[in-house]
């Protein structure tokens, strides 16, 4: 098992290259099973989720093929095993994409109930409803979702909103599957993620008809079949972000490449709130900061809201803030486990239910800690890159997920991060 060895203080200078999306690039290869032929996807990240993805899609009868700029072939030709296994399933939590586009082309599949990090209760009723109202018939068995469509499916108008507000995953399952349903469909308060968007157009590149991109009403009309993709996914804003931070949290300047400030607003703002600056430039920007960091409130939202995957990367920063944040969970209520790892590092964090009060400390003083999911690793990574002495992070399999070899890419803008197999 892999640990990190940090070495900080340290300041960042220099330029760092955003990749693909992550939360982008999984929906989309599942779309690929829409089509059957040789999709060509650009720009898809060297991720484990990726690996699992790519595995999953191999055991349904696709081919896969990767390039070393990240270019993907994905051959669906034959989809002749339409089961999502628990033992791939399992390992993580967005393979329950392939549900909707199975269950479209192939008329029936099954998928085990999905993994994933554990970041609180994440259920999957909206993935259903939204399938039984195009005409699915769903059942449970032996922890499987059982889904049928012999008369195939029927355009119908649905509401997606959900307890805590729309579901990402569940709107890309519903969006896919509606595609090659007969009819119209509507899709109320749908996500507007960016990564939604990038998935509805690459969808329209294959022959799908969606309108209302990007807003929550999204109108499918049904076509009889998709042509296999062509597509560039876009770039990664949580790992932006989370290299925003790193700026800030160490008192630098760095440069990235490959970033979206349109999808980054709240980010953003939220940034210069605290004392960061962040200006445009060509096809990123320049984040630095020079000044103390002000305390700041945040509340975790829907897109366009400030995003729940850079919650933990903002507490480790706000607990060098000189005077009290409040930072509020409303995605996922009990994605807090980074909360002890970061108070062991001497930060001053009081959780109370889905609110974590954070105090600002002069210094964060480096400790053994452990990742528990896949951001509260990159928060741990951050406060390391700040903290006084040696950071040890066990269970980096963790940022793996959803961070393209994050050492390889801070080390050389002067981090100091050691990868350890123990």
């Amino acid at each position: 098992m892999d640990i990190f060895r940090i070495e900080g203080p340290i300041g960042l200078s220099g330029s760092v290259c955003v990749s693909g999306s992550k939360n982008a690039s999984l929906p989309i290869m599942a779309a690929t099973i829409l089509a059957a032929g040789k999709s060509s996807l650009k720009a898809i990240p060297h991720l484990s989720d990726i690996s699992v993805c790519s595995e999953l899609l191999g055991r349904l009868g696709c081919k896969l093929t990767r390039g070393p700029d990240g270019d993907m072939c994905i051959d669906a030709t034959v989809i002749d095993n339409p089961v999502g296994e628990y033992e791939i399933v399992r390992r993580m939590r967005a393979s329950i994409c392939i549900l909707g586009p199975l269950l479209a082309r192939c008329g029936r599949a099954e998928v085990s109930m999905p993994g994933g990090c554990a970041i609180g209760d994440r259920p999957v009723n909206l993935h259903v409803k939204g399938l039984q109202a195009l005409g699915a018939q769903i059942h449970l068995k032996n922890g499987y979702i059982i889904a049928e469509a012999p008369n195939g499916l029927k355009g119908k108008d649905i509401f997606m909103g959900g307890p805590f507000g729309s579901t990402v995953l569940g709107t890309a399952n519903v969006l896919m599957a509606a595609t090659l349903a007969k009819g119209r469909t509507v899709i109320e308060s749908a996500a507007c993620e960016p990564e939604i968007a990038d998935l509805a157009n690459c969808l329209n590149e294959m022959g799908a008809r969606i309108t209302g991109i990007g807003s929550p009403r999204l109108i499918i009309e049904g076509v009889e079949q998709l042509r296999p993709a062509r597509f560039t996914v876009i770039p990664d804003r949580i790992e932006a972000g989370t290299f925003m931070v790193a700026a800030a949290i160490t008192s630098s300047e760095l440069r990235l490449r490959n970033c979206r400030l349109d999808d980054m607003m709240a980010v953003v703002d939220t940034l210069r709130n605290i004392g960061v600056t962040v200006d445009a430039d060509g096809d990123g920007c320049v984040v630095s900061r020079q000044g103390p960091i002000r305390p700041v409130d945040i509340t975790t939202q829907p897109y366009p809201g400030f995003p729940t995957d850079l919650q933990a990367q903002f507490m480790a920063l706000l607990s060098l803030a000189e005077g009290n944040s409040v930072v509020i969970e409303k995605i996922f209520p009990d994605r807090s486990m980074h909360v002890a790892e970061l108070n062991r590092m001497a930060a001053n964090l009081r959780k109370e239910g889905p609110t974590v009060i954070v105090a600002g400390v002069k210094k964060l003083i480096a400790a053994p800690v452990m990742a528990s999911d896949l951001r509260a690793s990159a928060a741990l990574v951050l406060a390391g890159l700040a903290a006084e002495g040696t950071t040890i992070i066990d269970r980096v399999y963790h940022i793996d997920r959803g961070y393209e070899r994050i050492e390889e890419k801070l080390n050389p803008v002067g981090a100091k991060i050691t990868r350890e197999n123990v």
